[in-house]
């Protein structure tokens, strides 16, 4: 199991998500993600705003979440 905070994932909380992969570290994300939105938290909106913007294009998309996964991979086990 590895660790990443909400900051390292693009946010702007010291959040920690714990997970065997990457792909779930991004689940809980996300999902904290929805529960700062819903909560009307403006730093996490800011932050959900600028990811809205890389969207827009697949290959900068994919360059964060590879750079992300590489980020990941590189973390000791918990």
């Amino acid at each position: 199991m590895k660790t990443m905070t909400c900051q390292q994932l693009g946010g702007v909380c010291e959040q920690t998500f714990t997970a065997n992969t990457f792909e779930e570290i991004a689940d809980f994300s996300k999902q904290h993600g929805m529960e700062m939105y819903e909560a009307n938290d403006e730093a996490h909106i800011e932050a959900m705003n600028k990811m809205m913007e890389l969207m827009k294009s697949p290959e900068a998309m994919m360059k964060w979440f590879e750079e992300k996964r590489v980020l990941f991979d590189g973390l000791a086990e918990d």
